[in-house]
């Protein structure tokens, strides 16, 4: 008897997630993916000796990528090595303060108390906050379909309804942190963790705090190859278990039809060949998928205008010359950083004084940089894609970073700059599939987004779903290899 049809539509690192899955189950699986490589945003950048990642650049819940070569029965050190690290981040501010949060969180709120006004008690007090929200949400939130009613039957999740006062819902995260510090530099590095979903601490719920529990608890790592390891792995976990990739493979059309009282998923079109599945797994993202895949089918008008996520502007920079003032992971605030976020969110344009966030593989994996250099990923935040003038915004940027630099570390970088390359709101949604290069689908600028991302699963065609960053839970990579663990509770 012929294995059931699975067709996975794009390989990102939850379309990936949900071919290891299906193919797990018992199901045939396909993956088509339109550009020539699998990852999405999990990519990289090999060039001129250097390497970069494309994409994300922090690693945190490794256990939920572990646990897709556990549950395929292999252990997953014979695919996939990764280290934990002793420092998180190195934080630079205007008037000169440096902050290195140690991943001994001791020693770190000892150096929030003697270097600021802050204690290390206040550290300790918000950080314990970040676990009981980790506690209330983690089960009924993020591991599980908010959409569907078997969601709502079990006693974890009563206990967490009759704990919602304790997530903090109902004041902003900047509101939340002005009140857990003295020091506003030290409310402005825990705001920060707003950027880690594409919102705004000064809309965003204080809910958005349950983050920093990812890092300071559970740690932050870094695989041994680089983050794009991730993606090679569980490719290779994938195509071990028979799933097959498809790449250069656009695909055009979802078909359905209607049975029994509802539409059914039949298939899809790529290439003009119709190729019939029993279950359709869309990893594109949520916008495109109905505007572009699911022909006269109504669209959910008002999910799909809700408020886009913040997008990206990165300068991949292979840098000659050794930093030894910089890590792996750095952070140069801007000085006002309310205006920072009314610029992007108000305005739609790119801050004069933006803050840059600077990651530096380089410093621990040795390859990723010829001798004497080291490769920067640069990263700002800016507006989605509106159809502003990026062409001069990029510019002004490129400008306004490199002052910022002059600044704070007392040295030009300009003249080190030995290659270059630049990824913008425009090439993300060109690159990634993600609507006007939003990063994590819709943002969490309100305390009801977590429900008003859309589902796992359409309520009106059977046997279709999502994952990915753009449907719930979320975006990043623990959250996105949660959707597709959330569509694998239906089998």
């Amino acid at each position: 008897m012929p294995k059931p049809k699975a067709i996975i539509i794009g390989a990102g690192i939850a379309g990936i997630a949900a071919a290891i899955r299906m193919a797990i189950k018992g199901f045939d699986v396909d993956v088509f993916e339109s550009n020539a490589y699998p990852g999405g945003k999990l990519a990289e950048i090999n060039a001129e000796g250097f390497r970069f990642d494309a994409g994300p650049s922090l690693f945190t819940m490794p256990q939920y990528v572990d646990e897709l070569f556990k549950l395929a029965g292999k252990n997953p050190s014979d695919y996939f090595k990764y280290e934990k690290l002793d420092e998180i981040c190195r934080y630079f501010y205007e008037d000169g303060l440096e902050i290195t949060a140690s991943a001994d969180l001791n020693k770190f709120a000892h150096e929030v108390e003697t270097k600021t006004n802050s204690t290390a008690q206040e550290v300790n007090t918000l950080l314990k906050k970040s676990e009981t929200i980790y506690e209330v949400t983690n089960r009924v939130f993020l591991e599980r379909s908010l959409h569907k009613i078997k969601s709502y039957l079990h006693w974890d999740t009563l206990k967490s309804v009759f704990r919602f006062g304790q997530i903090d819902a109902f004041r902003t995260q900047s509101q939340a942190n002005q009140a857990f510090f003295k020091d506003k530099r030290i409310a402005q590095l825990f705001n920060r963790y707003a950027t880690y979903n594409g919102s705004n601490p000064y809309q965003a719920p204080a809910t958005l705090n349950v983050i920093p529990h990812f890092e300071y608890h559970f740690g932050a790592f870094l695989p041994k190859k680089g983050m794009y390891s991730i993606t090679t792995s569980l490719v290779k976990l994938a195509e071990d278990l028979g799933v097959h990739f498809h790449y250069n493979k656009k695909v055009a059309e979802i078909h359905y039809k209607a049975q029994g009282g509802k539409q059914q998923v039949e298939g899809i079109t790529c290439n003009g060949e119709f190729i019939n599945a029993n279950i359709v797994i869309s990893n594109l993202d949520i916008w495109f998928t109905y505007k572009n895949l699911l022909k006269n089918f109504a669209a959910p008008k008002k999910l799909l205008q809700q408020e886009r996520s913040s997008s990206a502007l990165i300068f991949y920079w292979g840098i000659k010359g050794i930093h030894p003032e910089l890590g792996l992971h750095n952070i140069l605030f801007a000085e006002d950083y309310k205006a920072e976020f009314d610029c992007i969110w108000k305005e739609k344009s790119i801050y004069k004084d933006p803050t840059i966030y600077v990651n530096i593989t380089s410093k621990h994996i040795e390859n990723d940089a010829p001798e004497g250099c080291e490769n920067w990923f640069v990263m700002i935040n800016v507006p989605a894609n509106n159809g502003q003038n990026w062409d001069a915004l990029i510019a002004q940027a490129r400008k306004d970073i490199l002052n910022k630099f002059n600044r704070i570390l007392k040295k030009d970088i300009s003249n080190a700059i030995v290659f270059e390359q630049i990824l913008d709101p425009r090439s993300i949604e060109t690159k990634t599939g993600s609507y006007q290069g939003s990063l994590y689908g819709n943002s969490s600028n309100n305390q009801f987004a977590a429900f008003l991302r859309h589902a796992n699963f359409s309520s009106k065609i059977n046997n279709l779903y999502f994952c990915g960053g753009s449907v719930h839970p979320g975006g990043g990579i623990p959250l996105a290899l949660l959707s597709a663990k959330i569509i694998d509770q239906d089998f």
